[in-house]
């Protein structure tokens, strides 16, 4: 097995991923100078309603002074709003307005448009062994730090509950912290 051409391979992988699906997709759709990092949390708050910011801090696993410096930034676009909660006069709630709900939809119609004549020169056999092998593979390097159950979101906030990332680590942890604060937890 030739491991350092799957090493060099999957870094080409992940790279053009970022760069050719992430990077210059958000900079076709949005005029802000955001980071890819400001936009995944623009996608995560915009997922499921109000999110308030120590939440956001500790499931992203970013101190609140950095998690408030890239609010400060979504706000001073106005992609973002603060208000104080009504349950809680120290915590504040976060939400999306239009423009970046905008942002958001755009960025993914555009991803969808450019992924999908891509994906077409492969047959659905390739994808899915593709996607399998991704998964496990992914799921085996988790396996080398077991430790860690700190949230990921390496999924860029594709978030979902059957997700099998979220799985081995115990269930996605914004979905359960966002379920907790919101009642719906177990």
């Amino acid at each position: 097995m030739d491991y350092i051409r799957l090493l060099r391979f999957s870094h080409i992988f992940s790279a053009v991923v970022r760069d050719v699906l992430e990077t210059r997709l958000l900079r076709e759709v949005c005029s802000y100078p955001l980071s890819l990092n400001q936009f995944h949390l623009l996608k995560v708050i915009a997922q499921d309603g109000d999110h308030h910011v120590g939440e956001l801090a500790e499931v992203l696993g970013i101190s609140t002074p950095a998690i408030t410096k890239n609010i400060d930034r979504l706000e001073g676009f106005g992609l973002v709003s603060r208000t104080q909660a009504p349950d809680d006069r120290r915590s504040t709630i976060l939400s999306v307005g239009a423009p970046g709900r905008r942002i958001v939809v755009q960025y993914e119609e555009l991803k969808a448009a450019r992924l999908y004549p891509i994906l077409e020169r492969f047959d659905d056999e390739e994808i899915t062994a593709f996607t399998e092998f991704l998964e496990r593979l992914a799921l085996a390097f988790l396996d080398l730090d077991p430790g860690n159950r700190r949230t990921c979101l390496r999924c860029a906030a594709y978030l979902s509950a059957d997700c099998s990332v979220g799985e081995a680590r115990g269930g996605c942890p914004f979905i359960k912290d966002r379920d907790s604060v919101h009642g719906k937890g177990s």
